[in-house]
């Protein structure tokens, strides 16, 4: 691999504080860099995941000017939308991405898939809230959908590669395999919902937005004459659009809604909650308990019912255990060193040391992350560990409960 492979990208040309770049000179610098950054890999036909949002406008718009060829591919995974939401995937996001291809010139195709998405991602939502986890449906999503899915029957089409409007790299490693890295913009970086990824995989996946900034990318939008060039981000989890977790659960006849004694870390009882899904590991606020200090929610006892609240020096781990790993290194030379760990989406990298504690057949598959520097904040059992070596993601899996 290059040095290139680690290496910060900076834009092409300084400019002046006093004349800031204008959206053309944005664009072109974009499309320059985003060929140089496809240089080694073959032209051919892509199938490219539209939201219909500016994201993956713009990732259609740098391929097609990048000399590929492209077709456009919209996932219907609900029908419900709330006016002033912030999700993606909604049937008006639908006709946005038809605009987009008709704008761009290119095929667009719509894929059903509600009853998929109700069986695996949503299910995985509401089981998780149930056992007291903090699930991410998009890094679920991303495993059975996109980089599941979506990448299977871009093969069965006849595409060379996928591409989304991920921020986050691909590169070309040895014997034809792909590695994954952070995006150029840190503050952008969605390589953590990327990590179920294999090698294989990886070879097929065109991220043209990860040398890019958000600016760029709304840039080529603008330049390219697409109408989502202005729309703003989706934010919310997509299926539950005013954000109220709690009555989606409940929607859905969850358990882990009932109310239960509020204790401190000694056992002994501050208050009433209102259900153990309602609240998250490290919240502060809106726990309905006063009592002349600063507590934070530190465990959710399931079993008990229980809400646990301390001081912020309980939340913090010397160490914990990740199962389900999926390795994109070999685990026996990526553990012999140092590694940088995410705990959370958009999280802070820490350092760690990484041991096998997975079981004979699959060493592995379960690990133990202990902490080197400083420990673990906000360990919340549900969300996934992602392990970096520099900007390459090497592993991740899921946080268990006894982390």
């Amino acid at each position: 691999m290059s040095d290139a492979a680690t290496r910060p990208i900076v834009p092409d040309a300084q400019v002046a504080p006093d004349a800031p770049a204008q959206p053309a000179d944005l664009a072109e610098a974009a499309f320059a860099r985003v060929r140089a950054e496809l240089a080694g890999r073959p032209r051919g036909k892509v199938l490219v995941a539209m939201s219909g949002g500016v994201d993956s406008s713009a990732t259609a718009a740098l391929l097609l000017r990048a000399g590929f060829d492209c077709v456009g591919v919209t996932m219907r995974l609900y029908d419900h939308a709330i006016p002033g939401s912030r999700t993606c995937c909604s049937v008006s996001d639908i006709l946005d991405a038809r605009a987009v291809c008709a704008s761009l010139g290119i095929a667009h195709e719509t894929l059903d898939l509600r009853e998929r998405f109700a069986r695996t991602v949503i299910a995985d939502f509401v089981r998780g809230y149930e056992a007291g986890l903090t699930p991410n449906p998009c890094v679920e999503c991303n495993r059975v959908l996109k980089l599941g899915l979506l990448d299977a029957y871009a093969r069965e089409q006849g595409c060379a590669y996928l591409a989304t409007g991920h921020y986050a790299r691909t590169q070309l490693g040895p014997h034809g395999t792909g590695v994954l890295l952070r995006a150029a913009d840190v503050a952008k970086d969605q390589s953590y919902v990327l990590y179920h990824a294999t090698p294989a995989s990886l070879a097929r996946l065109l991220l043209p937005l990860g040398c890019l900034t958000k600016a760029e990318a709304r840039a080529v939008a603008q330049e390219s004459g697409l109408g989502t060039a202005r729309k703003g981000e989706s934010q919310d989890i997509c299926f539950v659009p005013d954000g109220d977790y709690a009555g989606f659960l409940a929607s859905r006849g969850a358990a882990g809604l009932d109310s239960g004694a509020i204790v401190d870390v000694q056992g002994a009882r501050l208050g009433t909650h209102q259900g153990l899904a309602r609240y998250t590991i490290g919240q502060r606020k809106g726990l309905g308990v006063a009592c002349g200090r600063r507590l934070y929610v530190v465990a959710k006892d399931r079993a008990r019912n229980e809400l646990v609240l301390g001081d912020a020096r309980d939340l913090e781990r010397g160490s914990l255990r990740a199962t389900a790993m999926n390795w994109l290194e070999d685990p026996e030379q990526a553990t012999r060193g140092e590694l940088q760990a995410m705990l959370r989406y958009h999280g802070s990298l820490s350092a760690v040391r990484v041991l096998a504690k997975g079981a004979a057949a699959n060493p592995w598959g379960s690990v133990e992350a202990r902490a080197i520097s400083q420990p673990f904040a906000y360990v919340a059992p549900g969300q996934s560990l992602v392990l970096y070596a520099g900007d390459r993601v090497v592993a991740g899996g899921l946080i268990a409960a006894d982390a």
